[in-house]
């Protein structure tokens, strides 16, 4: 079974959550989106884990700032969209959005995703051009960088209000049960405009009890999943762009 630790990296500052993602033999390692590398490589050394690849969602620097120290210290493979390759530093291997790929001594391209470390390519393009989103169907787990947070979503650097919108409904269609994984500890930034949006129903209370409890005890939010999300992120239930663009 797939094994997932959050690292919170930039703490206090951008909160920003990479993530180490691992089997059980731990033969098959990879790091997502590795913002800050003190941390990651505590972590790493903690769980004695040697990362085979490093996934990026898109090119900001708090989500890649790492990658070519990890490629350093460990022979990593940098990965990302292909669109993207000339913005990610370290770039090594380019994976095409729409696709199914495998880790296990290589990534390959696959038809069916059946496997702990197979995991599928969609291209969210809005917060930036070329931004995906991994997910891995067996383990239900969706890594979703700046374009889907707990309560929010991220801003539109480089895209527009429908090109969001076009992205959250690739989203929606996930089952309900995946956990998704966000790129940064945004929760209570984005608690009064949901609060306010659901007129403070019993979802939202119990969801941002729950977010309160956990940070309390030092760890993330989350995960959340896209069923109790649906519930309470106004932005993923937006049912037009001109509805999700007077959320921002």
């Amino acid at each position: 079974m797939l094994q997932i630790e959050t690292v919170l990296c930039r703490a206090g500052k951008m909160d920003n959550y990479s993530y180490i993602l691992y089997s059980e033999d731990k033969k098959n390692c990879i790091v997502i989106d590795p913002s800050e590398t003190v941390p990651i490589v505590d972590r790493l050394q903690s769980l004695g884990l040697v990362p085979n690849y490093i996934l990026n969602t898109h090119h900001h620097f708090d989500h890649t700032d790492s990658n070519v120290e990890l490629k350093n210290l460990y022979g990593a493979k940098v990965v990302a969209n292909n669109a993207d390759a000339y913005r990610i530093p370290g770039f090594d291997i380019g994976l095409g959005v729409g696709k199914k790929y495998r880790i296990a001594n290589g990534i390959i391209e696959i038809k069916k995703a059946e496997e702990d470390f197979d995991f599928e390519v969609i291209d969210v393009s809005a917060h930036t051009q070329g931004h995906v989103v991994y997910y891995f169907p067996k383990t239900k787990a969706l890594f979703t960088g700046d374009t889907l947070f707990n309560l929010c979503v991220g801003g539109l650097f480089e895209g527009d209000p429908e090109q969001m919108f076009e992205a959250l409904q690739k989203i929606k269609k996930l089952p309900d049960d995946v956990l998704f994984y966000p790129g940064h500890e945004y929760t209570f930034g984005g608690a009064s405009v949901a609060y306010n949006y659901w007129g403070g129903n019993g979802d939202i209370i119990k969801y941002l009890q729950i977010a309160k409890e956990r940070l309390q005890k030092g760890l993330p939010a989350g995960p959340f999943s896209l069923g109790e999300e649906k519930k309470c992120n106004p932005y993923l239930m937006a049912n037009s762009k001109e509805e999700l663009f007077n959320l921002f």
